[in-house]
């Protein structure tokens, strides 16, 4: 056990994310509010409000500037937050011209602008991932686009599929996702200016035209202030929560899959057993599991942290810290183990024969009523394989002689209950859920 299994050096490996946590650090998010300061430094000089060249003088004292992050902890343990320690580290930088900063902000506007740069990194961050993951699932999905296997409903054998159809309907779900990420990159990466309470009322009538300038300078949106709206955070996490729901479906899929009895396929590397050396344990899909569950635990505490109370709350706005971060670490860890998994899919044609084999080809039951209801009752066609199938169970047979021998003659039962009349319309589905990404990256243009 660990209080740090995302970030930790035991657990991390595993279940964290290096580029990830690296984005969302305390010294990354330090560095975005020292870059507020210095933006706002010009945007309020822009505005007259501060001495001319006081924003240059700002500037050239801080390039490079480090923050004690000790000494930050040390003014959140009194504050509540870092930011009033953080601009008196500014100040004593910046020397006389340090007057000048933090002008007109309050200690939200320069922690939720920081968030909002941390957000626009981490999110093209995943932008990349997902569509690299996107692409192998669609070769991998196209390779086993010919190989038939037993689909599955509520557990049970229903009819065949092809793998590759499979695993388009896994790239579906993520298919969606890619395509809301610009909308939700615009949406959340705006920058945070409303003074003390929202209003501006420190630097009025100017709180507009500095908030486009800080905006520009940090290469963010223009927004009014968002203090008590936090529905932009909430969207984020629940976005990450869908994909790790989508990579939760793939790895639940490959788990069952790889289960000894069956052993269709696989992916990953696999984890040994000291004693049991014939295991080769679902380590990366199982992980997935665990962070898709984690990170679906996380997003309540986002739900309640965007129902701050009057202009502006302290203690619910510091539980998107608690979870906002493990959200997208959590994530960010689900998709490399993701795209490791897609990279490494592996099939077993004759497993996956022999469960198509089964019960005398007893999974193409359904076609056998179509067929059949061609030339009688439905109702009365239904019950016909009902009796076939007494007769593959009972004596043995197949499903094919079964109806050979009870059905009615000039059917060919041989092409209609062969498994691969599954691969045109499993190969129509897989291409049309793949057409759906070709449409949304075309309309994003």
């Amino acid at each position: 056990m660990t209080p740090t299994p995302l970030t930790g050096a035991v657990m991390a490996p595993l279940y964290g994310d290096m580029q990830a946590t690296a984005l969302l650090s305390e010294e990354a998010v330090a560095a975005h509010m020292v870059a507020f300061e210095i933006a706002l430094a010009r945007a309020t000089e822009a505005a007259g409000l501060t001495e001319t060249g006081s924003a240059d003088a700002i500037a050239a004292a801080l390039d490079g500037f480090d923050a004690d992050l000790t000494g930050l902890g040390q003014g959140t343990a009194s504050a509540g937050v870092p930011v009033p320690a953080l601009v008196a580290q500014l100040r004593g930088a910046c020397g006389e011209a340090g007057q000048a900063l933090h002008w007109g902000a309050t200690s939200q506007d320069v922690v939720d602008t920081a968030t909002a740069m941390a957000l626009r990194d981490v999110l093209d961050l995943y932008a990349g991932r997902v569509s690299v993951l996107i692409d192998a699932l669609q070769q991998q999905s196209e390779a086993f686009g010919d190989v038939v296997m037993g689909g599955r409903t509520r557990s049970q054998v229903a009819t065949p599929i092809t793998f590759g159809m499979r695993i388009a309907t896994w790239a579906a779900p993520l298919i969606a996702l890619e395509a809301e990420l610009p909308a939700l990159k615009s949406r959340i990466a705006r920058v945070q200016f409303g003074g003390a309470a929202g209003n501006n009322l420190a630097v009025a009538p100017h709180g507009a035209d500095i908030a486009a300038t800080l905006a520009s300078e940090l290469g963010l949106g223009a927004a009014i202030q968002w203090h008590g709206d936090r529905s932009a955070v909430m969207a984020v996490g629940a976005w990450v929560g869908r994909l790790t729901a989508a990579l939760a479906k793939m790895a639940g899929d490959l788990i069952l899959m790889g289960r000894s009895e069956a052993a269709e396929g696989k992916a990953g590397k696999g984890g040994g057993s000291s004693t049991m050396p014939q295991k080769s344990n679902p380590v990366a899909s199982e992980a997935i599991v665990t962070l898709n569950a984690y990170a679906t635990a996380l997003n309540p505490m986002l739900a309640m942290a965007a129902s701050p109370a009057e202009e502006r709350d302290g203690g619910r706005w510091a539980m998107e810290w608690f979870a906002l971060p493990q959200i997208l670490i959590a994530g960010a860890a689900a998709l490399r183990h993701g795209a490791d998994l897609a990279a490494t899919l592996q099939a077993f044609p004759d497993n996956m024969a022999r469960m198509l084999d089964a019960n005398g080809g007893a999974i193409m039951s359904e076609a056998a009523s179509f067929a059949l209801a061609v030339h009688m009752p439905r109702a009365e066609a239904q019950t016909l394989v009902k009796d076939a199938l007494k007769l593959v169970n009972g004596q043995g047979k197949t499903l094919t002689e079964a109806l050979s021998e009870i059905g009615p003659d000039g059917i060919d039962w041989v092409q209609i209950l062969d498994p691969r009349q599954a691969i045109a319309p499993s190969q129509a589905q897989a291409k049309a859920i793949f057409a759906n990404r070709t449409n949304s990256l075309e309309e994003t243009k």
